[in-house]
């Protein structure tokens, strides 16, 4: 297996996935593609974006932007664990899936 490591998508936190990306999809012409109670994928002219839920996130505040991390990046590996590893020993850790369709 491939030790391969491919952008998947980038992921916004927040506490309605649906709801959010209902917006997104709207004002950017994409069509959501996948849905559940966790995880809503938007697919548009301009790439993916995914959307989860997070039960008890934090919005950003402004100016000063407080709040945790609102955004992070998914990427997509052949091998789970050649792939953790790979990270981990750069000292880095990501979101890695084997899935690159939540559906």
């Amino acid at each position: 297996m491939s030790d391969s490591i491919r952008l998947s998508s980038v992921a916004v936190n927040c506490p309605d996935a649906a709801e959010l990306a209902a917006f997104y999809a709207d004002i950017t012409g994409g069509q959501i593609t996948f849905s559940n109670k966790a995880w809503t994928t938007v697919d548009g002219p301009g790439g993916r974006i995914d959307f989860q839920t997070v039960p008890d996130h934090t919005p950003p505040t402004w100016p000063e932007n407080t709040s945790p991390s609102r955004l992070h990046l998914d990427f997509l590996v052949d091998d789970l664990a050649a792939a953790e590893a790979r990270v981990l020993a750069a000292g880095h850790p990501f979101c890695l899936t084997t899935v690159e369709d939540m559906g």
